[in-house]
């Protein structure tokens, strides 16, 4: 999937959890991304991430990728 893609979609969802404590609405906003992204889509994520791209995503956007990234690596 194209990068601004997964950019555009994670910023969105973290723009609906934003009004939440900040640790709680990362947590929220990765866990939606868990459920509801296909594999495909998260592998993505994480090579953007990896890349050092993704300088678009916002602060709570980048806090949930790279809980998603931890939690695919079995780190989280």
């Amino acid at each position: 999937m194209a990068e601004a893609d997964l950019v555009r979609m994670a910023n969105q969802i973290a723009d609906f959890f934003a009004a939440y404590p900040d640790d709680e609405a990362a947590a929220m906003v990765a866990d939606h991304i868990m459920k509801f992204w296909a594999p495909p889509m998260r592998q993505d994520l994480a090579a953007m991430l990896a890349a050092g791209r993704g300088d678009d995503l916002s602060p709570l956007a980048r806090r949930a990728a790279e809980r998603v990234v931890a939690a695919a690596s079995g780190a989280a």
